[in-house]
């Protein structure tokens, strides 16, 4: 593996002093200079495909005892593993991102405090943003290329268990930026111990803002201890209620996908509702589907009288409030949308909720009376994506209502500034009724 460069002083303070000085240069970079070194970064993806895959295999290997011995689980073991179909759609995401408006320099609005006298709200980089993450090599391109398209400078922090995958990952992408003499290569920057992280949420002078991913544990760990601004998802807590006008065809594939296609992730099924006018009727074959897949299933007392012989375990308080991150979940009927509408709100953590219905009225009080960051209707709830949404890739999942909300695309790593243009004048003028102001809001 070939060491990325490193300045001498790598202790946290210094690592963020530098990344702070990178920030600055890459503001200063023109749009179309960035989007190349964003497309030399997804070729160098590629080209490396066998170095990250090498690493991958040796990170995997050493956290197979882990799984073993149950410190670790067979969900978060899912999410460390790199394919060669993951290092393409790695490269693919950086090409993505490579492709969308630049998010910097917009002129937000504009406004005449007085005649020539103009006030101008525009876009601009946070600077120096931090990302903690557990187990997902592929948070490493995600966050590299939103941060480096938004001209923001990223410090990472990975979990142990991807150590080797991460490590390999950050130095490829730094020795592609030392080919571009204006592009500091402390655009990027890996820490490595747990210590560090500590370390990192004491440096509020400079690193702006702190993005975690990963466990319920994690995040609420990093939003106890920072000192600077912290957007994240504390769990994936996510519902699918199954309306009485629902389409049972529609319905069971659905569920199937939201719970099945990936459970290790949180914008995974956790909990299925449904009214029990099409209970009997759903139930069944929706059962059938997800036991064929292996799901352990828990339902409330209804439920299982619905369904004698079926095996389903009965479900508790607690489950209602967990995420699973695995194949399992709990099913509970109810007596209508409201019901359903206080269960989610009651219980969920305001990441994505759906409603499978036909009736557009029972649609609209549910996207509008659910709490969440993203509601649906008909889909299921694995669509919650940056890259689905169109956003190239993703930084995290915020159920924040502050700054940025569901999933982060480049928005999130954008704040703003206002830029006053005059000639001259003074408060004072103003103060003692010389002149007037006229806030006249310009195109």
């Amino acid at each position: 593996m070939t060491a990325p460069a490193q300045a001498n002083d790598t202790s946290v303070a210094a690592v963020a002093r530098r990344a702070r000085k990178a920030s600055r240069a890459l503001a200063k970079l023109s749009a179309d200079a960035r989007v190349e070194v964003l497309m030399a970064a997804a070729q160098a993806i590629e080209d490396a495909r066998q170095r990250i895959l090498d690493a991958n295999e040796r990170d995997r290997h050493a956290a197979e005892p882990a799984v073993t011995s149950g410190k670790m689980t067979a969900s978060m073991l899912a999410r460390l593993r790199v394919t060669d179909a993951g290092v393409a759609q790695m490269a693919a995401q950086i090409r993505e991102v490579a492709r969308l408006e630049d998010p910097t320099g917009r002129k937000l609005s504009a406004a005449e405090l007085d005649d020539g006298l103009v006030l101008y709200k525009e876009s601009c980089p946070f600077g120096v943003v931090g990302v903690i993450f557990e187990s997902r090599p592929d948070v490493i391109p995600q966050a590299a290329s939103l941060c480096l398209k938004s001209a923001n400078a990223v410090i990472l922090k990975g979990g142990s268990e991807a150590a080797e995958t991460n490590q390999e990952l950050v130095a490829i992408w730094r020795e592609c930026l030392i080919r571009f003499r204006d592009v500091p290569v402390d655009s990027i920057n890996l820490l490595e111990s747990r210590a560090d992280v500590m370390e990192l949420l004491t440096e509020d002078r400079d690193v702006d803002l702190v993005v975690p991913r990963g466990s319920y544990e994690l995040v609420k760990h990093i939003m106890q201890h920072s000192r600077i601004p912290v957007l994240g998802h504390g769990e994936g807590i996510c519902h699918v209620y199954v309306d009485r006008a629902a389409d049972i065809r529609k319905a069971v594939d659905i569920i199937y996908d939201a719970k099945v296609e990936y459970p290790a992730v949180c914008n995974a099924a956790e909990t299925l509702l449904v009214h029990e006018a099409i209970a009997a009727e759903f139930l069944l074959p929706a059962v059938r589907k997800l036991k064929a897949a292996g799901v352990e299933l828990r339902g409330d007392a209804k439920t299982i009288s619905l369904l004698p012989g079926m095996a389903i375990s009965r479900a508790t308080e607690k489950d209602w409030a967990t995420e699973y991150s695995d194949l399992i979940l709990s099913i509970k009927v109810v007596a209508n949308l409201d019901e359903a509408i206080e269960h989610i709100n009651t219980y969920g953590s305001r990441h994505t909720d759906a409603i499978l219905t036909e009736d557009s009225e029972a649609a609209t009080r549910f996207m509008s009376e659910v709490d969440s960051a993203s509601v649906f209707q008909n889909v299921s709830t694995r669509f919650a994506d940056g890259f689905r949404y169109g956003f190239g890739a993703e930084l995290g999942i915020s159920t924040s209502k502050l700054h940025a909300r569901g999933p982060m695309g480049l928005e999130g790593l954008i704040t703003y500034k206002y830029k006053l243009y005059g000639h001259g004048q003074t408060v004072a003028e103003y103060t003692k009724g010389e002149k007037k102001f006229t806030h006249r809001r310009l195109q």
